[in-house]
């Protein structure tokens, strides 16, 4: 994976490694991962064209229980999506019990989430990314934000934050790299 050269060690030898065979694979392996996510969550999304980001979002967004079908927004750059589901838990708001168990729902304080998936492949200068309010979407501690060619805006992007990496190794095969930064790693990285 081109994108790990720029890893500090300690962050690749922590990291999940997946390999995925197909697209559902791919999108059950999201699903499964959005029961770790938290309000205010952002993750970062890394990879070449055609390696599996946006069927990634897709699983995460059903896994967030958003029922709507979900396309790439790579012309309209942002698509909002309202999480409704009040039978979901936030990972952060789980009991101990639910949280060993991936399928156990995530958000019952009642209050109301916004999924963004943001794709930034057709933009090419700082100025164009600075007048969509990113900055201001990462801000709000309710929403949960996937981010496309998240490189892009490495210098805007949370210190707190999850960075996925996707490999495309043959038609139907691709490895994804998970890895959750904290303030305390990025800081001595």
């Amino acid at each position: 994976m081109v994108y790990l050269l720029f890893v500090p060690i300690e962050i690749i030898l922590r990291m999940k490694i997946y390999n995925s065979n197909s697209l559902e694979e791919t999108q059950k392996i999201a699903e499964k991962f959005a029961s770790s996510l938290k309000k205010g969550s952002v993750i970062a999304l890394y990879g070449d064209l055609g390696s599996g980001k946006t069927t990634f979002v897709q699983g995460l967004a059903k896994g967030l229980g958003i029922k709507k079908r979900i396309i790439s927004p790579t012309f309209i750059i942002v698509r909002s999506y309202k999480i409704k589901n009040r039978d979901v838990i936030l990972a952060s708001e789980a009991s101990p019990e639910s949280k060993n168990d991936p399928g156990q729902a995530r958000m019952t304080d009642g209050s109301l989430s916004i999924f963004y998936h943001i794709d930034l492949y057709r933009l090419e200068n700082k100025g164009q990314i600075e007048g969509l309010g990113i900055k201001e979407l990462m801000s709000d501690s309710q929403n949960i934000i996937a981010i496309e060619w998240a490189e892009k805006i490495k210098q805007m992007l949370p210190k707190k934050r999850v960075d996925i990496y996707f490999e495309y190794l043959s038609e139907n095969k691709r490895k994804i790299a998970i890895t959750e930064l904290s303030d305390a790693e990025i800081n001595s990285a």
